[in-house]
């Protein structure tokens, strides 16, 4: 697929994407979703990317979605303009998914950055869910991711108001991991490069025991858990991994 509303790149074992669009702050329309898709099954065959950053163009991570196509959907077609399929191929992903915040990241763009595993702001950051202002509200994981990120009531005052917060809000509320003190990209890929060294089978084993537990009663999450570790003892990871430990020595990591 030919991208138009999106760059991807991968750069040393770290993938980005960056929505590009900034003649509309990179509000989100449903060919950028069909293209993060795309992307998402590249990465799932790609065994040289170890994590991934998404980002916006411009001084805006993504404002949004576009609203015209809305205004007169019935809720058949408006069950097809929701971005669930794109942003559940990014928390499907078994590798570390950073989202990288300027500017606006609003209604779909917040709910882009819900579905990665860490997300990291400049200072000038603002972050909402405003589509209660608008007749609806949020339909594209936002109900359910945010109040797994920050609490019930914190993401009920959010959605429920429609209001815009700050990146020191956020960071005080859980929302986002870190406020960058430079460039957020630089900051992003400073994380990413992080998890290189690491084995990408044991990263993924990992952030599939946390999502599942999720959505799921603590025992069967136990459970799963247990499966998903026991299941590393059958890698060369977790051979080089102890074995370089009573080494002492750095462990090289072949994802195998």
């Amino acid at each position: 697929m030919k991208y138009r509303f999106i760059e991807f790149i991968i750069d040393d074992g770290i993938a980005q994407i960056k929505i590009n669009r900034p003649e509309v702050l990179n509000a989100l329309n449903i060919e950028t979703g069909d293209e993060i898709i795309d992307v998402c099954n590249k990465l799932k065959k790609e065994s040289s990317a170890r994590a991934m950053i998404i980002t916006g163009s411009g001084s805006n991570f993504a404002a949004g979605a576009d609203i015209i196509p809305m205004m007169n959907a019935s809720p058949q077609e408006a069950r097809k303009l929701t971005f669930n399929r794109a942003f559940n191929s990014i928390e499907s992903l078994e590798l570390p998914v950073i989202a990288a915040i300027s500017g606006y990241a609003l209604g779909g763009g917040l709910e882009l950055a819900l579905a990665c595993d860490f997300r990291i702001c400049s200072e000038d950051a603002k972050m909402g869910l405003p589509e209660i202002k608008l007749g609806i509200f949020p339909g594209a994981g936002g109900t359910q991711r945010l109040p797994k990120i920050i609490g019930t009531g914190r993401a009920k005052e959010m959605i429920f108001t429609g209001a815009v917060i700050e990146a020191e809000r956020a960071f005080e509320i859980g929302l986002v991991n870190s406020i960058a003190e430079d460039d957020v990209l630089n900051e992003a890929l400073k994380m990413a490069k992080t998890f290189r060294s690491l084995s990408p089978l044991t990263l993924g084993a990992a952030k599939r025991a946390v999502n599942f537990g999720l959505g799921n009663d603590l025992q069967a999450g136990i459970r799963f858990e247990e499966e998903l570790w026991a299941g590393c003892f059958s890698t060369d990871d977790q051979r080089e991994g102890m074995k370089a430990f009573s080494e002492k020595r750095k462990p090289e990591f072949t994802g195998r």
